[in-house]
């Protein structure tokens, strides 16, 4: 089974240490973590650790603490994005997707689509123009 823990050790002094491999596998046309998976095959091709070595050369920092940075901030990316947009406005985007889906029509998927275009053209105006909120001033 490749999904179990075979690459993930500790070094004597406990310090976790993984093993990098390559991965190549086929699923099922239906498998609902397929894209993941190719990409899994895809950047397997890739070889990490040219980045990681010009990276430790050229900041001084060792590689093993970039590959733990690179791992730690790509592991909690999905928690990082829904602190980013907050535990309100989460549901709120995913209400005309939940609504699409049980309607079960291409209409109202197309009409989810545009009011969600719609709430995160809202959200994007103050970065596309600063200018829309006035400076704030402590009050004197």
């Amino acid at each position: 089974m490749d999904g179990d823990m075979k690459d993930l050790a500790h070094d004597a002094t406990g310090t976790p240490t993984v093993r990098l491999r390559r991965w190549e596998r086929c699923w099922p046309p239906d498998d609902p973590h397929a894209n993941f998976k190719a990409e899994v095959v895809d950047y397997g091709l890739l070889d990490p650790l040219e980045t990681v070595r010009g990276m430790s050369r050229n900041l001084d920092i060792p590689a093993g603490a970039i590959v733990r940075y690179v791992l730690a901030k790509w592991a909690t990316g999905g928690s990082g994005g829904l602190l980013e947009l907050g535990p309100v406005m989460v549901p709120r985007l995913w209400e005309p997707i939940a609504a699409a889906e049980e309607a079960d029509s291409d209409e109202q998927r197309l009409a989810a689509y545009h009011q969600l275009r719609q709430m995160v053209s809202w959200l994007k105006v103050p970065l596309d123009d600063p200018t829309v909120y006035p400076a704030q001033r402590p009050p004197e």
